[in-house]
């Protein structure tokens, strides 16, 4: 089953849910403002993705950030603490499709092919 990350009033994330229930895809939704994210997660997803991918330097939150925490980006504990402190820099939707497989964003033809 995916499992989607993000922020329910996104719109980035509300296309994509509508595109899944669209394609009666199940799904699990993980909501960062009412579950937060954990550093296990984000760790496990820095294997896969880049820090400065993963986190969405053109946010109001990250805009928003001193210039010593936007440099943390580089630096992979300051990133975790970073993501966990502030979870909307990170770029939604995060796609865990599974097996290790995930993807950043919203392109409906790059998810589909992860689809099948």
């Amino acid at each position: 089953m995916i499992k989607l990350y993000g922020i329910h009033n996104c719109d980035t994330m509300q296309k994509a849910l509508k595109w899944l229930d669209a394609k009666k895809q199940s799904y699990h939704f993980h909501n960062y403002k009412e579950s937060g994210i954990d550093q296990a997660t984000i760790e496990h997803w820095l294997q896969y993705l880049p820090a400065d991918k993963l986190i969405n330097t053109r946010s109001t939150t990250y805009r928003q950030l001193t210039e010593t925490e936007k440099a943390g980006i580089n630096d992979k504990n300051k990133a975790i603490a970073l993501m966990i402190k502030y979870n909307s820099i990170i770029k939604r939707p995060v796609w865990d499709f599974g097996n290790d497989v995930f993807f950043l964003g919203w392109d409906e033809q790059a998810i589909t092919k992860l689809l099948k």
